[in-house]
């Protein structure tokens, strides 16, 4: 430093004093400089004064010596002492100096300009506010100094700051939030220590409302919550509880919109090998809960936000299970915010909810769904669905019905999804279904191709809840406003047909001279026919699919959908399929379920008495498919008591290729028999002057038989009816009616036999070009 430069009003000896290595002459100097600071603010001279502080910083504070800097530091603190509750006129030349020497090199110059400015703030107190973000943003670099003086001593001038702020009213909180979001991202983690400790601070301060800037910082805190040290981590647990408990107190003056991106982000694992990241997923999900509940139905123009921060959750194993109830938790509370007012119309959403504008037109749901929702429209699974901020009119709310069913038909379509997500994008597709099913419905035939295809599922839990979905498609009134457009015309080119005397509506034609006659259970819509169309396919073309479910599977829809409506439309369907050997199998399947199943009870009564023309035309309707499979249609005219027509059909078997197969279904239907089905069957046993073509149909299916254990079976069994005698037939025209189905005036029996006999010409024909013959051979037992 130059010597001979004039430093007036300081003497030569404080200039000398104060370039000396040594502390104690530097000190000496600073009491010289306080007592002529004094001096100068008794007698009112501010120029003086000034000066005094513009050469400590220029010329030592900020010289290039190093002494020289310390003793412009403890200069500049004894000015500051010197001038008292005066200090805050000086401040900005006070602290700018000091808060340079933050960033010197040399740990020991570092720490006495942190015992500087330390002396400056505690003379000035309140009036260091202004100057609050240049202070905080030295102190936010000292907190991660690597020397534990500084830190020390920055700790110090930390606790000093903290209990101004706290005692002061006239904190400027909008200034700070800018510098507190910037550095609140900082990745040290003293830095992290340093900004929770802030936060925790301000929040406390009851004249502070840090509330209203959380959305600037939950990320941030968020980040932080991931830190590797467990004290940090408790740290900002505590201060985002604080706010989660200042939230419940005050939820009318909460940003719900603005802090939900952030809410969806953390709640969604990035690296699920890291621990810290189930705690902030943890967190996050408990904020979203929370949210839900005290917004209410505000959140539901952003559900397709938290389903899809959601509904992975919910698949979770025990390692997870916090994370997975409260997930179970937001789910249920948000499902339940869904209610048949979102069913209606935009226009009249928008009536209610707000006064009408003639400058304000109400906007569609459409063009509100596109603005909420733009990353819908290209994004794959792994995007992230965002919130996006609501109006201020939070009365006007609109469900975001396109972007719920987009993230639900996604999770579905996801072969990694777990099975309880699953089952919970079901349960939410048959809740949309329930309470806005007009507006579902314009989704159908999107959704529907993925939940035929989810029939195929392992587990047996989807897909009955599948089963109740597509239920709910074929049989909601709203799917009837459309019976044509809501159906494509690609069924037509399929594998599977609708007969052509099949109508979409109470009337369907059953057979030649069987029209105007339907089930007596109630109509379905336009889908209904669509769904049994495509499950047949489906069965057709997964036959492993059939085998292992499809009998779970249809007598599900037997209790969704009433029996009747699905074993007529099937039985329609399945009339002019083409492939014969998988009717023929679909047939053998809904046969074994009519006679064996508890859910068809009241089918198999209403078939067990032909005594009204619906119970007729269904006879004769499944009577036409079940030809497929001539056991299967004897089987069908032992449980209408048509016994003649049976005996008649038997006797049509010596024409039949008989293989093993045909052999073991008939075993089968020995074995049914003998079941408690057909108790009914085997009393009229008793009764063998009215009953004798069951009796006869009986042995025929005896003489069908080889000598095995069904045979052994049967045989004792008519080894057990009364006066085998009484077993001929009375021709005599007086004598009474034999069989009473032989006087069932609304069927045919004749046009039926002649419809058996073509219908296994075609299998016959079928069988035989399968195995390369050019021309029929003669019959041949196979065994």
């Amino acid at each position: 430093m130059n010597t001979e430069k004039d430093f007036t009003p300081l003497t030569p000896n404080i200039v000398r004093a104060l370039n000396d290595k040594l502390y104690e002459k530097r000190k000496v100097a600073a009491l010289e400089i306080e007592k002529l600071v004094r001096e100068f603010v008794a007698q009112n001279n501010s120029a003086q004064i000034r000066h005094i502080i513009q050469i400590l910083a220029a010329e030592f504070a900020l010289s290039q010596h190093p002494h020289s800097r310390k003793g412009g530091l403890i200069g500049l603190a004894a000015c500051s002492i010197a001038l008292g509750k005066d200090s805050g006129l000086y401040l900005k030349e006070l602290i700018d100096p000091v808060l340079t020497c933050f960033n010197d090199s040399d740990s020991r110059l570092r720490y006495y300009a942190c015992e500087a400015l330390y002396n400056i703030v505690k003379v000035a107190r309140g009036a260091v506010l202004p100057h609050f973000n240049v202070l905080f943003d030295g102190l936010s670099k000292l907190a991660a100094d690597p020397d534990p003086n500084v830190k020390s001593g920055s700790e110090l001038l930390d606790r000093l700051l903290k209990d101004i702020v706290t005692e002061s009213n006239k904190f400027d909180l909008v200034a700070f939030v800018p510098l507190l979001r910037e550095r609140i991202y900082s990745n040290n983690q003293y830095a992290r220590q340093f900004i929770i400790s802030w936060i925790h601070v301000l929040e406390s301060v009851p004249d502070i409302n840090l509330l209203d800037y959380l959305p600037e910082i939950l990320d941030g805190l968020f980040q932080i919550l991931g830190d590797s040290s467990k004290e940090i981590r408790r740290m900002c647990e505590m201060v985002l509880g604080e706010f989660l408990k200042e939230i419940k107190k005050n939820p009318s003056s909460v940003k719900f919109a603005e802090m939900a991106n952030i809410l969806v982000i953390h709640c969604q694992v990035s690296d699920e090998s890291k621990s810290t990241n189930d705690l902030i997923q943890l967190t996050a999900m408990t904020w979203m809960r929370e949210f839900i509940q005290l917004a209410g139905r505000v959140v539901l123009p952003y559900s397709s936000g938290i389903l899809t921060a959601v509904l992975p959750c919910l698949s979770y194993d025990d390692r997870k299970k916090s994370t997975k109830e409260v997930a179970s938790a937001c789910n249920h509370s948000l499902m339940k915010l869904v209610t048949p007012e979102d069913d209606e119309d935009d226009e009249d959403t928008q009536t209610k909810s707000s006064p009408p504008s003639d400058e304000a037109p109400a906007k569609k749901e459409g063009d509100l769904n596109d603005s909420l929702n733009e990353s819908h429209e290209s994004v794959g699974f792994s995007n992230i669905s965002f919130f996006t901020p609501t109006t201020s009119d939070r009365s006007a709310v609109t469900l975001d019905l396109d972007g719920i069913v987009q993230v639900l038909d996604r999770h579905l379509q996801d072969s990694s999804t777990g099975m309880m997500t699953r089952i919970a994008v079901l349960k939410w597709l048959y809740h949309l279904y329930i309470k806005t099913p007009c507006k579902m419905f314009k989704h159908t035939d999107s959704l529907f191709p993925m939940l035929l295809k989810t029939l195929s599922d392992e587990s047996d839990e989807v897909i009955l809840k599948d089963l109740e979905v597509l239920a709910e498609i074929a049989s909601s009134p709203a799917g009837q406003t459309d019976s044509s457009g809501s159906c494509d015309n690609s069924d037509a080119k399929s594998e599977l047909h609708i007969p052509g005397g099949i109508r979409e509506g109470p009337q369907m034609v059953v057979g030649s001279k069987m029209a105007d006659l339907s089930p007596s259970t109630p109509s379905m819509n336009s889908y209904f026919y669509k769904f049994m169309i495509n499950l047949l396919k489906r069965f057709s073309i997964e036959r492993k699919l059939l085998e292992m479910r499809g009998v779970f599977i249809i007598r599900q829809l037997c209790l969704l959908l009433h029996a009747e409506n699905i074993f007529h439309s099937m039985a329609d369907i399945l009339l002019k399929e083409e492939d014969l050997k998988f009717a023929s199998t679909m047939v053998q399947t809904l046969n074994t379920i009519l006679l064996t199943s508890a859910e068809l009870f009241q089918l198999r009564n209403q078939l067990k008495d032909l005594h009204t023309q619906e119970s007729c035309a269904l006879f004769c309707c499944l009577y036409r498919s079940w030809c497929h499979n001539p056991v299967a249609t004897v089987s069908l005219c032992f449980l209408t008591q048509n016994y003649r027509h049976a005996y008649d059909l038997i006797q049509k078997f010596g024409n039949l290729e008989v293989t093993v197969d045909f052999l073991m279904e008939v075993d089968k239907l020995v074995q049914l028999i003998e079941s408690p089905i057909f108790t009914y069957l085997r009393l009229q046993l008793l009764d063998v002057e009215h009953n004798p073509y069951l009796i006869k149909a009986l042995y025929g299916l005896l003489m069908l038989l080889p000598q095995s254990q069904a045979f052994q079976l049967l045989s004792h069994r008519l080894s057990c009816v009364p006066n085998p005698e009484l077993m001929r037939t009375v021709e005599d025209p007086k004598a009474p009616v034999k069989d009473k189905r032989t006087a069932q005036p609304h069927i045919d029996y004749s046009d039926l036999l002649q419809h058996f006999d073509r219908v296994q010409s075609k299998h016959l024909e079928v069988r035989h070009q399968r195995a390369g013959r050019s021309e029929y051979p003669d019959r041949k037992l196979m065994v």
